[in-house]
């Protein structure tokens, strides 16, 4: 009897750890896969930086491989051509997105999914379809008062803090207020006065948290369920989500206050509050709301950071300085203040700010996708259904498509042809919908910043910005890079005409 029972017992062991061992799709056939350990797969391996740990993986396995992380078997591009090859000729079938426990069940529960994050159906569709309309090139170009007014205000604040570049000052505050009013006044008609507002502060602290519950790497219950039975990571998860609940519905509720009153502001949210014909529902117009504020204190305040602080570098003043001169080429009449806000006429401006995207790219490991077909990458069949990570890092540094890709070298856009420069903003189908409206915010603040100060090195060392892109992010276990925070000094270049063009923003600001 007591034979049978350990035979039962023995059963039931092997079950459950058949269970607990298996993974949401089959290997598949053909394609390498990394080492890993049961139950946990390769997540040990791969430690808080799951960027850098995969793409020391692809020198072993090649640039795509699958790997297991608990019971989810995913599918990672680690190379510029791969990328390619499966985010953008694959983008059809690459177009969903996978529901994960921590975001999507957690704290997502109430208001909803961001659109970026959102699983492909109807409703994405529609919203999606909202956004890209919202933020085309022609609407991004009606959206340039909201940026002069961000810009003016964000570099008067330095201008007055700066003592004529004598003391090294922190600006991080002021860029992430720039980002976020920007995407507020778009979406509300609302902004922050200071950037020491509690409601700011508030945002700034929680947007921070979420993104690192939405990372690859920070939420082992994503990929072990029986680990959801610990309640510590959804708990804290649960109290973020609540206090995003509280300013999220004071923004709206404060929208639909002033367009009852009649005092509103031309906005995104507003138009489609007022338009009878819209065809999105409540959820839904959450959803825009939450992925404008989410977005704002995404991809624009960090690589706005970065670029600062590395041109505060011995090797960045060189590169400001040839900015500067062939900014004033362009413009000799001193008109780049109000010509930045029209035109993209300064090329090595744009090579900069594409090559502060390419060096720092802030989400080093993008959003993952999920297949809804079958695809087929060099005759191994990869079945619909199937998880995809883009280590946008990887592509970003593959020394097979850029040259000296860990040199900061504007210079690599200059000659730059059609096509993907970059995976900041991911690729394919669904990339970043505001990719044009964070273009025309980087053009315009490097345009303005470079024009009215020289970025100069901080008077104490201790203070100096990191330069390289893995060191100079102080969270790794978060979806986006988060700057280490450094201050460095600020010299008007031509103080009497910095000041007119801080006159003419604010008095086009009050017109406003």
């Amino acid at each position: 009897m007591s034979f049978i029972v350990w035979i039962g017992v023995a059963i039931i062991i092997w079950l459950l750890f058949k269970a607990l061992n298996s993974t949401d799709v089959p290997k598949i056939s053909g394609l390498p896969e990394a080492p890993g350990w049961p139950i946990f797969g390769s997540l040990l391996e791969l430690g808080e930086n799951h960027s850098l740990a995969l793409l020391k993986m692809a020198k072993r396995l090649g640039p795509v491989f699958q790997i297991r992380m608990g019971n989810k078997r995913i599918v990672v591009a680690n190379s510029f051509d791969s990328i390619r090859e499966l985010w953008i000729r694959n983008q059809s079938a690459l177009i969903s997105r996978p529901m994960l426990h921590t975001f999507h069940t957690v704290v997502s529960s109430s208001q909803g999914f961001t659109i970026g994050t959102s699983p492909w159906d109807e409703s994405c569709k529609r919203r999606r379809k909202a956004a890209a309309t919202a933020l085309n090139k022609p609407a991004v170009q009606s959206y340039m008062p909201i940026i002069d007014t961000e810009s003016y205000s964000a570099i008067s604040e330095i201008y007055k803090e700066c003592q004529d570049g004598q003391v090294d000052i922190n600006i991080i505050p002021h860029l992430l207020r720039f980002a976020l009013n920007t995407s507020l006044m778009l979406n509300y008609g609302t902004r922050f006065s200071s950037s020491f507002d509690d409601v700011f502060k508030e945002i700034v602290e929680v947007e921070g948290a979420i993104s690192r519950l939405r990372s690859t790497s920070n939420n082992w219950q994503d990929y072990i369920p029986l680990l959801r039975l610990f309640p510590a990571k959804s708990k804290s998860a649960s109290s973020y989500r609540v206090r995003r609940d509280r300013y999220l519905e004071f923004l709206l509720d404060g929208l639909k206050k002033d367009i009852a009153d009649g005092t509103d502001k031309p906005c995104i949210t507003g138009n489609i509050l007022k338009d009878p014909s819209a065809k999105l529902n409540e959820a839904e117009i959450r959803s825009i709301c939450l992925t404008m504020v989410s977005a704002g204190l995404d991809t624009v305040p960090a690589n706005i950071i970065f670029g600062i602080g590395y041109l505060s570098s011995a090797h960045g003043q060189e590169i400001q300085e040839r900015a500067y001169q062939e900014i004033q080429e362009a413009y000799p009449n001193d008109d780049a203040w109000e010509k930045c806000l029209v035109e993209e006429q300064v090329p090595y401006v744009t090579a900069l700010y594409k090559e502060v995207l390419r060096y720092f790219t802030v989400i080093a490991i993008c959003l993952p996708r999920r297949s809804i077909s079958d695809i087929n990458y060099n005759g191994v069949i990869i079945p619909a259904g199937t998880l995809f990570y883009m280590n946008a890092f990887a592509g970003d540094y593959d020394e097979n498509h850029y040259k000296d890709p860990y040199t900061f070298d504007p210079e690599r856009y200059l000659a730059d042809a059609d096509g993907t420069p970059h995976f900041a903003y991911g690729a394919g189908s669904r990339m970043c919908a505001g990719s044009h409206l964070a273009n025309r915010e980087l053009f315009t603040f490097f345009i303005r910043f470079i024009s009215a100060f020289r970025i100069l090195a901080p008077r104490d060392p201790k203070n100096a910005a990191v330069l390289g892109a893995m060191e100079a992010n102080k969270s790794h276990t978060a979806l986006v890079a988060e700057p280490k925070p450094f201050k460095c000094r600020f010299e008007p270049r031509n103080k009497k005409l910095l000041e007119s063009w801080l006159e003419t923003s604010r008095r086009e600001a009050d017109d406003d």
